[in-house]
């Protein structure tokens, strides 16, 4: 699979090491007061969707970034 990199073009899949669900970049507030209850939704109640979502891939040979890339299916 090739992914096109915002900043270094066509780069190979096997350069990026893939973190899943790109909404887990969206954590509760631990400060807030009903943090329980929202940590408990964020770790344990999560989407598991089928067709296009975003992924989070980070680019462990190259860069070093981040990507946030909208995909039909998990690879």
């Amino acid at each position: 699979m090739i992914i096109n990199h915002p900043h270094l073009g066509p780069r190979d899949a096997s350069e990026f090491t893939i973190l899943g669900d790109a909404s887990l970049i969206n954590r509760p507030d631990w400060q807030a007061d009903d943090a329980d209850n929202a940590f408990y939704t964020y770790l344990y109640l999560r989407d598991n969707p089928a067709g296009l979502h975003r992924e989070l891939w980070f680019h462990e040979q190259g860069d070093r970034s981040w990507l946030i890339i909208q995909s039909p299916v998990s690879w």
